[in-house]
């Protein structure tokens, strides 16, 4: 049954990745600072949800595993940087445990973002739309994907069944 403390503690998660999600969609930006929220608050809610040092240090070695892997990809062009740095932090949460689920539902729903939003793209934009500054700017051809919304929806799929959240209702 969680707790006056623990309850909070469950929402931190989930409030870090809506937020990652609307500010890559309004601004097609993930901040450094949201990244570092999510890293320090991995550590805090996992001490009191009471993981041993011994999983606190395998989640680091999966997210650590993930960064190299994410930032080839941003090497290459493929994603953003705040992509990789979002998509390694997210995984500090999951560990080796529910790191392949997450990174199974972000290519899913990051495939299912990319096709609709380049067939919305085919269509021309309403003036009245035009005039909101994010949405034509997500219409414009050639920007990229907000792919942190995908990224973010992952993560809110796969919490519930993480760890950390499993000792923090218990």
């Amino acid at each position: 049954m969680p707790t006056f403390v623990t309850f909070p503690a469950m929402l931190v998660f989930p409030l870090l990745m809506a937020y990652a999600a609307s500010s890559d969609l309004l601004t097609m930006r993930i901040s450094n600072r949201l990244v570092l929220l999510l890293i320090g608050f991995f550590f805090a809610i996992a001490l009191l949800a009471g993981l041993p040092f011994e999983l606190m240090g395998m989640h680091i070695v999966a997210a650590l595993l993930v960064l190299a892997v994410s930032f080839a990809f941003f090497a290459f062009g493929w994603i953003g940087g705040g992509d990789a740095k979002l998509i390694a932090a997210t995984s500090l949460w999951f560990g080796f445990d529910g790191m392949l689920y997450y990174l199974l539902y972000a290519s899913l729903l990051g495939g299912a973002l990319t096709l609709s939003l380049l067939a919305v793209r085919r269509w021309p934009l309403p003036l009245q739309l035009k005039q909101v500054v994010w949405i034509d700017r997500l219409h414009d051809s050639k920007t990229g994907v907000p792919y942190g919304i995908a990224l973010a929806a992952a993560g809110l799929l796969v919490y519930p069944t993480s760890l950390i959240f499993q000792r923090l209702v218990a």
